[in-house]
C-alpha cells in the first residue's frame, strides 16, 4: 500500500461496523485482569454464546480508574457508552439483560457515561468531562486507554493513527521534524526532564552512518505503572513515535528494553510490530519513501538500575547492566558505540500528537519550562488509586483531592511521595506547590516517571525512608563505592533508629552520607538514592528526634517501639484477645480483665485487629 489513505480506506468499513451493533467491552489491563476481568469476559461471553445474542464482546485497556476494576463499557448503536464498576460474574448477567437486551442502563452499577458522535445521552448518568475523576484531566497520551481495542491496529488508524508518520514523510525535513519537537517544550518524562527536541538534535549532529532509537521501558519505581498501561494500552503510539524519532536523527533501527514483569505488555508490543510490518508502517521502504526502520524488543531482567540509561544499553549489548562514566553520552557513543537517541515511552508516545497537531498546541498546556500534560500514578493511602493525565502546573492538592477523591477513610494527609525511590517526600504545606520539574526540585523531590504515593496520619515517615533506601541498596549494581557501601551505612542507621537504638549524632551522619552520595556516585539511581532521606528529614524531623530521643513512634508504625496495652476499664474478659495471641503473651480469667506480658509479645497486632471492644491500644 502506498499510502495511509488506502490503509484507512480499506479498513474503515471494518472500524464503522463496531458501532453498528450492540457492544459490551471488557477492561482487560494488567489491574483488570488481575481484579477478576479475565472471569468476568469468559462469564460474558458464555452466556452471549449460551443465549445466541448478536452482540459484540469485545475489550480494551485500563481506562485509568484502577479503584473501579473491572469495568466493562456496554454501548447500543447512536446511544451513549456507559461505563460500569465492580463487575463481577454474577452481576454481569444484569448489564446483557437490563441494559443490552432492555435498553435502561443498569444506573447502581454505572460509574459515568460517554458521548461521541453524535451519541444520545442518557439521564441521570454523570458525564465523564462531570465527573470528579476525569474533570481536571487532559488525555493525550492515555485518550486511546479504554476506549480502543490495543490489538487492533484497524482501531489506532481510525482514531488518527500513523497521520504524524505519514506527515514527516510527506515532505517533512529532519531538522522540521526536530524543531517542532523543539517548539512543543517537551521534556524527557523519564524523570530527568531533559528538552526531547534538544537531545535528538545532539544524536542528528552526532556523525556516523549507524545510529539506534532506544525507547526506555523498564519501569522499577514502586507504585508506577504508567509505561507498563501506555504499553498495554496504546503500543502503536510507542512505535510511531520512535519511527518518527529514527527519520529526525537518521537511524534506521531500534529497541524496546522493557521489563519482563510485563509480559501483557510485551505481547501486545509484539503484535503491534507484526501488524505495523505488515501494513508498510514499519520495515523497509515505510509508506513507499525510501526510509527504513526496524523495532526489536528487548526483555530486561528486572534490574532497577538498568532503568539508567547506560546501564540499559549495557545490557541490551548482552552484558551485566552497569552504568557508564559520561560523558561521552548516549548521544554520542550510545549502543554498540554508536549515537544513540534514548526516551522513555510517554515521551514518545507524545510525539504522534505533537507532529499531528502542531507543536504550538502542545506548548499551549502546562507551564513557561514545563509544557504539555504529565501521566501520574496515584497509590498509597488515597481513594481513586489509579493512572491519570494532567496539565503541567496543577497543584499537588488538586491531584489528591479533586482527581484523587482525597484520603482513604478521610484520614488525614501526611505527605506524598514523588518520583519514586529517586524522590522526596512532601509535607502538607507544599500541597498547593504546582506540579512541574523546576517546582519538585527546589522542594527536595523530583517528578521522576509520574509516581506519587500517598501516605496519612498512620505512616512513619523514618520507615518510609528506610523502605525506600532498603530498596535501592538492593538494586545497586555495586560498581561505585560511593552507592554499594554508602547505601548500606545508611540503611544500617535508619534501621537502628527505627528498632529504637539510634543515637543523636545519627542525623549528621545521615545527612554527610547523603550529601557525599549525591555529588560522588556513578549513575542517577546513587545520585538520588538520599532524597526520601534528606527530604523527610527536611520536613518531620520531630520524627527523627521522637524515635532517637523518646524511643518513640509518633504514627505507631515501627514495631520494635510499641508497646500494646490491654485497657483494664474496657476489657470485659472474652478472651478473643488470648486466642488470637500466637505467642500466648496474654493471660486472664473469663470475664475478668487480661493483661499483655510485654516480655513475651511479639507486637504482632493480632490481639488489636480481634478487639471489638476497642480495649487494645498502642503505647
Amino acid at each position: 500500500m502506498k499510502s495511509l489513505a488506502e490503509v484507512r480506506a480499506k479498513m474503515g468499513e471494518e472500524y464503522k461496523q463496531k458501532f453498528t451493533r450492540a457492544r459490551v467491552v471488557v477492561g482487560l489491563g494488567t489491574c483488570g485482569i488481575a481484579a477478576g476481568g479475565d472471569k468476568v469476559m469468559k462469564a460474558l461471553q458464555a452466556i452471549v454464546a449460551g443465549r445466541v445474542l448478536d452482540i459484540d464482546v469485545d475489550f480494551t485497556s485500563c481506562i485509568g480508574m484502577c479503584y473501579a476494576e473491572p469495568t466493562v463499557e456496554v454501548a447500543l448503536p447512536g446511544e451513549a457508552s456507559v461505563i460500569y464498576g465492580d463487575v463481577n460474574p454474577e452481576n454481569v448477567i444484569r448489564l446483557i439483560d437490563e441494559h443490552v437486551i432492555g435498553k435502561k442502563p443498569v444506573e447502581d452499577m454505572a460509574i459515568l457515561q460517554i458521548v461521541e458522535n453524535g451519541a444520545k445521552a442518557y439521564e441521570g448518568i454523570t458525564l465523564m468531562e462531570d465527573y470528579d475523576f476525569y474533570k481536571m484531566q487532559v488525555r493525550t497520551v492515555t485518550s486511546r486507554l479504554g476506549r480502543t481495542n490495543p490489538e487492533s491496529i484497524v482501531d489506532y488508524i481510525a482514531t488518527g493513527g500513523y497521520e504524524g508518520l505519514e506527515k514527516i514523510l510527506s515532505g517533512m525535513t529532519q531538522q522540521q521534524v526536530i524543531d517542532e519537537i523543539k517548539t512543543s517544550g517537551l521534556r524527557g518524562r523519564g524523570g530527568g526532564g531533559f528538552p526531547t527536541g534538544m537531545k535528538w538534535q545532539f544524536t542528528h549532529n552526532s556523525p556516523g552512518d549507524k545510529k539506534y532509537i532506544v525507547c526506555n521501558a523498564d519501569e522499577g519505581d514502586p507504585g508506577a505503572f504508567m509505561d507498563r498501561s501506555v504499553l498495554e494500552g496504546d503500543p502503536h503510539s510507542v512505535l510511531e513515535g520512535m519511527i518518527i524519532a529514527g527519520y529526525a536523527i537518521g537511524a534506521d533501527e531500534g529497541y524496546i528494553y522493557v521489563r519482563a514483569e510485563y509480559p501483557l505488555a510485551i505481547h501486545r508490543l509484539n503484535l503491534a510490530i507484526a501488524q505495523a510490518e505488515e501494513i508498510g508502517m514499519l520495515g523497509e521502504n515505510i509508506l513507499d519513501t525510501g526510509f527504513n526502520f526496524k523495532l526489536r524488543i528487548k526483555a530486561g531482567a528486572g534490574a532497577f538500575v538498568c532503568g539508567e540509561e547506560t546501564a540499559l544499553l549495557t545490557s541490551i549489548e548482552g552484558n551485566r547492566g552497569m552504568p557508564r562514566v559520561r560523558p561521552p553520552f548516549p548521544a554520542v557513543k550510545g549502543l554498540w558505540e554508536k549515537p544513540t537517541n534514548l526516551n522513555n515511552v510517554e515521551t514518545y508516545a507524545n510525539v504522534p500528537f505533537i507532529i499531528r497537531k502542531g507543536g504550538e498546541w502542545y506548548a499551549s498546556m502546562g507551564t513557561e519550562k514545563s509544557k504539555g500534560s504529565k501521566v501520574f500514578c496515584l497509590t498509597g493511602k488515597i481513594k481513586n488509586t489509579g493512572l491519570v493525565e494532567v496539565p503541567m502546573g496543577i497543584s499537588v492538592r488538586d491531584i489528591i483531592y479533586k482527581v484523587g477523591g482525597g484520603i482513604q477513610d478521610d484520614k488525614k494527609f501526611k505527605a506524598v511521595q514523588a518520583g519514586g525511590p529517586s524522590g522526596g517526600c512532601l509535607p502538607e504545606e507544599k500541597l498547593d506547590l504546582p506540579v512541574d520539574y523546576d517546582s519538585l526540585n527546589a522542594a527536595g523531590a523530583i517528578m521522576g516517571s509520574g509516581g506519587l504515593v500517598v501516605m496519612d496520619e498512620t505512616t512513619c515517615m523514618v520507615d518510609v525512608a528506610r523502605f525506600f533506601l532498603n530498596f535501592t541498596q538492593a538494586e545497586s549494581c555495586g560498581k561505585c563505592t560511593p552507592c554499594r557501601e554508602g547505601t548500606k551505612r545508611m540503611l544500617e542507621t535508619l534501621t537502628r533508629i527505627c528498632e529504637g537504638t539510634g543515637k543523636p549524632e545519627d542525623i549528621e551522619t545521615l545527612e554527610r552520607m547523603g550529601r557525599v552520595i549525591t555529588k560522588t556516585a556513578l549513575c542517577g539511581l546513587g545520585q538520588t538514592c538520599a532524597n526520601p532521606i534528606l527530604s523527610t528529614m527536611r520536613y518531620f524531623k520531630d520524627e527523627y528526634l521522637a524515635h532517637i530521643n523518646d524511643k518513640r513512634c509518633p504514627a505507631g508504625a515501627c514495631t520494635e517501639l510499641l508497646t500494646f496495652v490491654i485497657d483494664k476499664e474496657k476489657c470485659n474478659g472474652c478472651g478473643k484477645c488470648a486466642r488470637s495471641c500466637p505467642a500466648g503473651a496474654i493471660t486472664g480469667e473469663k470475664k475478668m480483665p487480661h493483661e499483655i506480658d510485654i516480655t513475651k509479645c511479639i507486637k504482632c497486632g493480632a490481639c488489636l485487629a480481634g478487639c471489638k471492644f476497642d480495649a487494645i491500644y498502642k503505647a
